[in-house]
This record gives structure tokens, C-alpha cells and sequence, in this order.
């Protein structure tokens, strides 16, 4: 995948690294502490699993300090989050002030220096400076009591799911971090009389942070207009190097006119959008005055690039497919809209066709895609250009964010891409074929129950914890539909 646009290099961006204690102790203590904690953050720091920073704070042992590295890292451009360690005992009360302050998300890692006790060397010594187990319970304790949602992280810091568990929480708090501020531009407005691609945008801001505005599409054209010639021939260029291309297509084609003006389109939404930095955008085909045809190419080649979308003005699948590009930076596999299109019901091999009109991201394909025009009933528009592929098989994750009026809710559910048991030489479009879990009745009543939306992220990088950990950091609600899931279970928590 392409660098992700508009400051969310992960090289950029850190988690500091705070550790708790007392004075009690002894300064020999305390400069031991230090020390062992100095170690920790490096180690994390020196492991490429863990893709932000991880920078060494100073032990803290007073409330002032505590609140005032809270209140810096609050503050900080760079810093996405924390991690909390405590290493000895560290009495919770003068954590309160800080937490109570706290505006980023933290992990707290319950870990101890050494793996192994040494048992012929222990001393009251060595019992006053390793009191993870003590302090982490004191620690937990106030956090739980002032009701602070946190990820709790257990284990030997040197240990493999340690090191993944905090890499897919620093990806969460790096799309929770790039959200804010972040902004989304619905070109056109939602798709008329349809009620889930609505909701309130104020709230989304007060939750996520990022902003969307509305625009005439007057002021896209005007970006699509100002393309030249020479800009769409280099374009071109590298659709001839990237693709197969249809005949028609191709440079001697009868419609080579046809990708000629997808290719100004692209470059219209593109200019479009980091003019104004933007990080997202929708489209519905009922707004296309001024364009000759509905964008297809342009968004699939646009999400590729790590921009979020969604159709039919859909501004909260635009929101949350560009925060799951975000976590999914430098991960295998790709990660694009998707819609719940149609099923195959046969019995016991039930299957689900994900796709939409055009606009999947070829970040997913299995194959090279192949660059293809043909009619589209609806928009009213010419002929519009599309990349059409089967989707890569393997795990993978659908994600649906919804406005129940009063709240958000993230729902998401794990499944297993299969590719089509036939090839579709019928269905001109990019598509995916999967096996929802934990079997296909369950899945579909529990995501209907729940509310779930037909346009979803789809992911083969971004799990189930990366989302549930970005939920937890964002405040909202969050059903998770995967392997061990029962309908009675999904109705306890929904009520």
C-alpha cells in the first residue's frame, strides 16, 4: 500500500512509556527502577512489531508528576497514547488527579522486569523493588473505580503476544489519534429516503474527533476541469503499466475517450482532496451534475491510496474505512469498502457476495485487476470505468459503523473469504465471496439484531482487537460476531 496521506507516517508518532513508584522505597531503589524501566521502553521500542515510538518517561512518585506528564502528553503533537508499568508499588490516590485529566488513550502493561524468580538470591531487597503483582493490582484498581476504559496487557514484556498485543493497540491509537482534526468531504448528499447512511455529524466530531462538510459538486468540477492533457497522458500511462486492460480500452480502443476522462476524474477528486487535506470522501450517484460519469476507478484507486470512503453519501463508512487503512499501515492484506450485495443459500455451504456498483479497493484483489467498461442502469451517466478482480481468500473482517441516535455502535464480524465457487463473467464489477462466523444464520440475524449496516470496512490486515481496542479508545459501543457467538448472547448485550 502507498504511504497513507496527511501526517499519519507512523515514524512520526509515539506512545510514552510511564512508570509508577514511591519514595518509600529509597533512592537505590528508585535509580534501579528507572533503569529496569529505561530497558522495558527500549526493547519495545527496538521492535519492529510495535510501529510508533515508545519513549522512556521518568518515574513518577508524586501526584504533581504524575498530572503534569498527563497534561504534557495531552498537549503533545506526537504522542498518541500511554503505556503504564508498575514496577513497584505505587499508591493509587495520586494517580487520581492525572487519570481524571487524562484526554489520550493508555495500555496498561501488568509485567515484571525478570522472567523468572530467582529463588536462591530473593531478599526483602529484590521484594521491595519487583512488585508488579502488588502494584498493578492498586493501579488497576483506581482506574477501574473511576470508570476509565483501558486495554490491560498481561505478561512477560520480552514475550511475543505482549509485543502483538501492543502493536495492534498502537495502531488503534494511531487511528484514533489521526481522526482528530481529520476531515471527510461529502460530495452531494445522502442517498434519498435511505435511513442508515444518515446520522449525526456533530456527534461523530464530539466521538471521533474529525469533521464532514458538505460540497457542491460545482466545486469538484471546477478541480476536474482544471486537469490538462499531459497530466491525464501520464496518468494513463501508468493505467497501461498497472492493469490489463480491456480492448476497448487499450490505447488503439473504440473507448479509450472513456478512460481518458476517468482518469481526469481521478485526478479532479485527488487535486480535490489534498488541497483541502482531506482524508475521506463520499459520493452518490444521485449528485453527478458535472461529471460525465459516476467515479469508479478514481475512488477504488483513491481508497488504494489509503483515502476512506463511502457511497451514497455513507459518511460514517468514509470515517471508518480510512481509520482501518490506518491500522492496517504496513500489515498483509488490504482493507476497502464493502457491501452485503447477495447470498448463496445452499444448504450448509451458505455464502455471502460482497461488492458494490464500482467502488472496491484493489488493495484486496487476488489477481492483477482488469480495467473494464460497461452500462450502468443507474446516475443516469455515460458508460463508467471500473477495476474488476475477485478479492484475495483467507481471514478477513467485516466492520459496520452505525448512529443509533443516542450512541455509536461498532459491529463487526469475523469471516473467512472464499472466493466464488465459479468464476462471473456476468458480473462486471470487483466483488468478494465469504463464510461469515460462527455459521451464516447466526452471523446475519446477530448483524440485523444489532442494527448493522449493508456498507461495511473489509479488512484482511485489521482484526477484531484492533476495532474493539479503537471502540474502547473512542467511547463507543462495540458487538463483536466471531467463532464463539450465540444469538441469546448477542441479545443480552443489546439490551
Amino acid at each position: 500500500m502507498s504511504p497513507i496521506p496527511h501526517g499519519t507516517d507512523f515514524d512520526d508518532l509515539e506512545v510514552w512509556f510511564l512508570t509508577g513508584s514511591q519514595h518509600l522505597y529509597g533512592e537505590e531503589t528508585l535509580d534501579l527502577v528507572a533503569e529496569d524501566a529505561r530497558e522495558v521502553a527500549a526493547g519495545l521500542d527496538d521492535d519492529d512489531r510495535i510501529p510508533v515510538s515508545v519513549e522512556f518517561k521518568s518515574v513518577l512518585t508524586t501526584a504533581d508528576a504524575i498530572e503534569s506528564v498527563v497534561r504534557e502528553a495531552n498537549a503533545s503533537e506526537d504522542c498518541i497514547g500511554l503505556i503504564t508499568w508498575m514496577h513497584t508499588f505505587s499508591p493509587a490516590k495520586m494517580w487520581i488527579r492525572g487519570l481524571q485529566a487524562l484526554d489520550v488513550p493508555f495500555v496498561h502493561l501488568h509485567t515484571q522486569f525478570n522472567r523468572e524468580l530467582p529463588y536462591d538470591e530473593i531478599d526483602m531487597d529484590f521484594m521491595n523493588a519487583n512488585q508488579s503483582a502488588h502494584g498493578g493490582r492498586e493501579f488497576g484498581h483506581i482506574v477501574s473505580r473511576l470508570d476509565i476504559d483501558r486495554k490491560v496487557v498481561v505478561g512477560h514484556w520480552e514475550d511475543d503476544d505482549v509485543r502483538e498485543q501492543l502493536d495492534t493497540w498502537a495502531r488503534a491509537a494511531a487511528a484514533r489519534h489521526e481522526l482528530r482534526g481529520a476531515k471527510i468531504a461529502r460530495f452531494g448528499d445522502n442517498m434519498r429516503d435511505v435511513a442508515v447512511t444518515e446520522g449525526d455529524k456533530v456527534s461523530a466530531q464530539m466521538a471521533f474527533g474529525a469533521s464532514v462538510d458538505g460540497y457542491g459538486l460545482g466545486d469538484l468540477v471546477e478541480f476536474v476541469e482544471d486537469v490538462t492533457e499531459s497530466e491525464i497522458d501520464d496518468l494513463l500511462e501508468e493505467y497501461d503499466q498497472q492493469y490489463e486492460l480491456a480492448a476497448e480500452l487499450q490505447a488503439d480502443g473504440d473507448r479509450r475517450d472513456s478512460l481518458r476522462e476517468a482518469a481526469r476524474i481521478e485526478l479532479g477528486i485527488r487535486a480535490f482532496l489534498e488541497d483541502g487535506e482531506f482524508v475521506g470522501f463520499t459520493t452518490t450517484f444521485e449528485n453527478l451534475t458535472g461529471l460525465s460519469q459516476l467515479p469508479g476507478l478514481a475512488v477504488q484507486r483513491l481508497m488504494a491510496d489509503g483515502y476512506g470512503f463511502g457511497p451514497e453519501g455513507d459518511w460514517k463508512s468514509a470515517l471508518l474505512t480510512r481509520a482501518m487503512k490506518v491500522m492496517g499501515q504496513g500489515l498483509n492484506g488490504g482493507t476497502s469498502l464493502m457491501e452485503h450485495y447477495t447470498y448463496d443459500l445452499t444448504e450448509g455451504d451458505e455464502k455471502v457476495l460482497g461488492a458494490h456498483m464500482l467502488e472496491i479497493c484493489e488493495s484486496i484483489a487476488g489477481e492483477q485487476p482488469r480495467l473494464e467498461i460497461h452500462p450502468l442502469d443507474i446516475g443516469g451517466k455515460a458508460d463508467p470505468v471500473r477495476a474488476v478482480f475477485d478479492a484475495d481468500t483467507g481471514p478477513a473482517i467485516n466492520a459496520s459503523l452505525v448512529d443509533m441516535g443516542d450512541r455509536f455502535r461498532l459491529i463487526t464480524n469475523d469471516v473467512e473469504s472464499v472466493g466464488p465457487d465459479e468464476p462471473l463473467p456476468e458480473l462486471p464489477v470487483a466483488r468478494a465471496v465469504w463464510k461469515p462466523e460462527p455459521d451464516f444464520e447466526t452471523a446475519i440475524e446477530a448483524w440485523i439484531k444489532a442494527g448493522g449496516a449493508h456498507h461495511t470496512g473489509y479488512s484482511q490486515a485489521v482484526t477484531n482487537e484492533h476495532l474493539e481496542d479503537f471502540a474502547s479508545m473512542t467511547g463507543i459501543e462495540h458487538l463483536h460476531v466471531g467463532a464463539d457467538t450465540d444469538i441469546a448472547d448477542v441479545e443480552r448485550k443489546l439490551s
